[in-house]
């Protein structure tokens, strides 16, 4: 169907549907129901918990996707970028005093270092070779944090991390947290995307699709894998220090190396490279095994073949299969034109 072929409801929903998942995102604390005869909210603590969480997350895998979706690095260790981001803001607000802000600009400046750190030596690596490097940086980190115990508090982490307060408005409820944590992902979407836009983000995508082919082109390879190594520790960071500010205790469990294959899970499942499915990935893979935690440990069994189920039949992942039902519902999308899966199947034929 042509675009001016259009129906009127499809024009309306084009026009309309991101505005409406806005609303709805914005008002969903808001939202009250009657209970015992008064009203309440819909969204106690726990859920606005699991809110804060899931938009953390989704950070944490839009980070992952600026360098395996835009350049083609598989990083097995990127959960060590989020532990720096939330050990530096908690150590700078709770035993150097730091302004909260301070600790914030700091948690993503310092992963953005220990990614150049780190990048420096490796970016010339291709494959499982920098897969390895990055799984061996995680659990370097890993045994740092646990073994300064001076500086990270050892096992034992760190409690009383603050909570934020800004122009005397403080953030210590998790309702007035949300909207916080929301501002700072609709920040993080808004730059990635402008980058994967960009003449930079051209450049990324064109190293993840052909590395050689970009660098006969006169692409600075080595320059713009880092520089989304860089921009993906950054915003890592950042998330580590929503985390340690929501939490208010840290600890060096939550940043294990094995951490990191939920992470690449969330960025799977989502689908590669896509920010609306970096989002709905580390929502649903935050949301999931709260919901199944009433079966016990039988819930890893579900967890796993739900993981497994949406690979098989959405290989692009949510995102891809968002993508085409949004295509549908606005008419963008031809008739009879392939699902996400098969007509994957026939580009990487043409490749």
């Amino acid at each position: 169907m042509k675009k001016n072929e259009m129906t009127l409801a499809q024009k309306i929903y084009q026009k309309s549907r991101l505005w409406v998942i806005l609303l709805l995102v914005v008002i969903f604390p808001l939202i009250q129901i009657p209970k015992n005869g008064k009203m309440v909210f819909l969204a106690d603590n726990y859920l606005l918990h699991m809110a804060n969480i899931s938009m953390m997350f989704a950070i944490l895998t839009i980070s992952l996707n600026i360098l395996s979706g835009f350049t083609g690095l598989m990083s097995v260790g990127h959960i060590a970028f989020f532990g720096i981001g939330a050990y530096s803001a908690a150590i700078l607000t709770t035993k150097a005093g730091m302004p909260i802000l301070v600790g914030f600009i700091a948690a993503g400046v310092i992963s953005a270092l220990f990614s150049l750190i780190l990048g420096l030596p490796t970016m010339r690596l291709r494959g499982m070779y920098f897969s390895v490097a990055t799984m061996a940086f995680g659990e370097i980190i890993y045994q740092l944090i646990k073994n300064l115990e001076p500086l990270t508090g050892g096992t034992k982490g760190i409690t009383k991390i603050p909570s934020i307060e800004i122009f005397g408005v403080s953030f210590k409820d998790y309702r007035n947290f949300y909207y916080l944590m929301l501002l700072g992902l609709v920040l993080v979407i808004v730059l990635t995307r402008n980058l994967k836009n960009s003449r930079p983000g051209r450049a990324m995508l064109a190293i993840r699709a052909n590395d050689i082919a970009a660098e006969a082109m006169g692409v600075n390879v080595v320059s713009y894998k880092l520089v989304a190594f860089m921009t993906s520790a950054f915003f890592a960071g950042i998330a580590g220090a929503f985390y340690a500010h929501e939490m208010r205790y840290i600890s060096p469990e939550t940043f294990a190396s094995v951490e990191s294959a939920s992470l690449l899970a969330m960025m799977v499942v989502g689908g590669i490279g896509s920010i609306p499915g970096a989002i709905l990935g580390g929502a649903a893979l935050t949301i999931l095994p709260e919901v199944l935690r009433f079966i016990g440990e039988f819930r890893l069994v579900l967890y796993g073949a739900a993981v497994v189920a949406i690979i098989i039949f959405a290989p692009k992942g949510l995102g891809g299969l968002i993508t085409w039902i949004d295509e549908t519902l606005s008419g963008q999308r031809v008739k009879g034109s392939k699902h996400p899966s098969e007509a994957e199947a026939g580009e990487e034929a043409q490749e």
